[in-house]
């Protein structure tokens, strides 16, 4: 199976020397449970746009900075084409920006949120009634968040597969729930804790006060899960791709 990883932001420099940007992360994340995996970047943030669907097997959006509302010259292009992949039934995940960008484009919302910044390990509950391609998921799990910005409406035919208090659709499926279009998930199951803890630190004090910082770092003992949703996205990317992982 081919993965187009579609970047949607970059890594900040201070840190990509030690941790590589976001598809490397992916490609570690998801190539440590499908070694036979390949995997193609497409730069979006950087005017870059794939031709068409069938480049790829299956499409990842990255996390960004950049929020959907942002009116970056890329935004409406990357929405037009994430459409297009699901009218073509090609498989699409996004993660972060790229699960708020998938629900805006199929026709949901997301915005800066009013309940304010999800950091650190944060917890989810699994919807009771998940798909065959999530049974790995335990009902509860733990996963590293750093967002402001939140899926606040679904589009039509679309399913919550996880949620929590404080974010009502941290993972969503869209269309038939066995085998969806389109699957997306809030929190960031390629960060590890190195990473997560230097980020926090970089930005504590500038995107978000120190004191909020400080407390999230205080999290990142906790387990994540990961490798848990790398598992699951691997299955669901081989059901709707037709084939067994």
């Amino acid at each position: 199976m081919k993965l187009g990883i579609l970047e949607t932001g970059d890594v900040a420099p201070e840190l990509k020397a030690r941790h590589g940007d976001y598809p490397a992360m992916f490609r570690a994340l998801l190539g440590a449970v499908d070694g036979e995996m390949e995997f193609a970047t497409v730069r979006v943030v950087a005017g870059e746009m794939p031709a068409s669907p069938g480049q790829a097997d299956a499409w990842l959006v990255t996390g960004s900075r950049h929020g959907v509302y942002d009116g970056l010259p890329w935004i409406e292009p990357l929405k037009a084409f994430l459409r297009d992949c699901v009218a073509a039934r090609v498989p699409v995940v996004g993660i972060c920006f790229g699960h708020q960008i998938l629900a805006e484009a199929l026709g949901g919302r997301a915005v800066k949120s009013d309940r304010g910044w999800r950091l650190g390990v944060q917890d989810y509950d699994v919807a009771p009634d998940a798909p065959a391609w999530a049974r790995a998921l335990p009902p509860h799990f733990a996963m590293r968040a750093l967002h402001q910005d939140q899926v606040v409406a679904l589009p039509d035919g679309a399913h919550v597969l996880a949620s929590s208090p404080t974010c009502a659709f941290a993972a969503v499926a869209y269309g038939d729930r066995e085998r969806p279009a389109a699957i997306s998930l809030q929190p960031h199951p390629e960060f590890g804790p190195e990473f997560m803890d230097e980020l926090l630190a970089l930005r504590g004090g500038t995107a978000f006060a120190t004191d909020l910082a400080d407390t999230a770092r205080a999290t990142l003992d906790r387990p994540a899960a990961g490798d848990v949703w790398a598992r699951a996205i691997v299955d669901y990317l081989h059901a709707a791709a037709g084939r067994a992982a």
